[in-house]
């Protein structure tokens, strides 16, 4: 058997092999969107990703007679310790066939977990719930959308063979465009007739600003219960609506006021639908210049998919089926934008009130990613 070098990669040193990896697991993939790499670099750097301040992280690159065959990293997210104290992450765990391969690098990332004083792992997460995280291990027919994960066919399997087992899986829901169904319809009715103190409003990129912390205060509330969630703070927030904002298309994002009675207008709940970008940035090869610069400019308004990215209620309004009018609303917009359907994503297996809604809906699960873990 060939000798498998584990290597440690320096974040403030040459990123570019880690980061370029992916194109030698996938080349041959037609379903692999690959990222792209002015993106990647940044994200990768502790000087523009606010989230290393809240972290430590390792990266490490396998190699086999001075060829690349694989990727991991490990971190201690200290905003989750204080969610479920002693469990470390590890995540872009990408490797060729073979599970010795991938055996070195997770053996590598526990026991630097290890080290750290975590009694616990899951993954993959790159780098935490608020980022990319699951590994797909049903639903391979079909292009991942914008922002979800995609892995090879073996990479279950491996898991598996490497001990791994499951944590909690989450679900991808595929609607297929068509009339509203009737039941959310008479919902969404009945509450803005019971309810009419709440209103519906798009948001206003010209003061995206605004609409920026009115996302984060309410992200950080509605989600604040569900298992894994990772408390974004104002700094992390920032930098993902920095990256969001040339995705968003102001007429698929809404939020919802109420009128205390005063006359004013209290953000309760809002909804982000983004168009998949993923169907424009696949051709581009992760290039943004010469050529896919252009591609990007012509095609970008050629999506003709969704991905409902998030739709959340503050908790102290959540006993009313506000979701109902964001769900109306967005479906309706939909239908006028042309858009040959949507994705629902990701919703955790046991998260059965937005199952529920989802499946009122007529949405379908069509893909399932998994999060595993191992006690170290």
């Amino acid at each position: 058997m060939r000798r498998v070098e584990i290597r440690p990669v320096d974040l403030k040193g040459d990123i570019g092999p880690f980061i370029r990896f992916p194109w030698k697991v996938y080349a041959d993939d037609p379903h692999w969107v690959p990222p792209l790499l002015f993106e990647r670099k940044e994200f990768f750097d502790p000087e523009r990703n606010p989230y290393f301040e809240l972290a430590e992280v390792q990266l490490w690159m396998a190699w086999r007679d001075g060829v690349a065959v694989g990727t991991i990293s490990a971190q201690v997210d200290k905003g989750y310790q204080q969610v479920q104290a002693g469990t470390g992450f590890f995540g872009f765990f990408e490797f060729v066939d073979d599970a010795d391969i991938a055996r070195s690098l997770l053996q590598t990332a526990l026991d630097w977990l290890r080290s750290k004083g975590m009694q616990r792992a899951q993954g993959p997460f790159n780098f935490n719930s608020n980022h990319e995280c699951g590994l797909l291990v049903d639903g391979f027919d079909r292009d991942p959308l914008v922002l979800m994960t995609w892995n090879r066919e073996y990479y279950p399997r491996i898991y598996q063979e490497l001990g791994l087992d499951k944590v909690k899986d989450l679900y991808a829901y595929w609607l297929e465009p068509g009339a509203i169904p009737a039941q959310i319809q008479r919902i969404a009715d009945r509450v803005t007739e019971r309810y009419p103190a709440y209103h519906v409003r798009s948001i206003d990129l010209k003061h995206y600003d605004q609409e920026v912390e009115t996302a984060r205060l309410l992200y950080n509330d509605a989600w604040a219960d569900n298992w894994g969630f990772v408390k974004l703070t104002d700094a992390e927030f920032q930098k993902v609506a920095k990256g969001l904002k040339p995705m968003i298309d102001e007429r698929l994002c809404y939020v919802v006021e109420h009128d205390p009675g005063d006359g004013s207008r209290v953000p309760v709940a809002f909804s982000l639908t983004l168009p998949d970008f993923n169907q424009v940035v696949k051709p581009m090869n992760g290039r943004r210049f010469p050529l896919g610069w252009l591609h990007y400019l012509v095609g970008r308004k050629s999506w003709d998919q969704v991905r409902v990215f998030a739709l959340g209620v503050a908790r102290a309004h959540q006993r009313k089926p506000l979701g109902a009018l964001l769900y109306q609303r967005t479906w309706e917009t939909c239908l006028e934008l042309g858009v040959k359907g949507a994705e629902c994503s990701w919703i955790l297996e046991d998260n059965l009130r937005m199952r529920g809604a989802i499946e009122k809906l007529g949405g379908k699960i069509y893909k399932t990613y998994r999060i595993y873990g191992t006690e170290l």
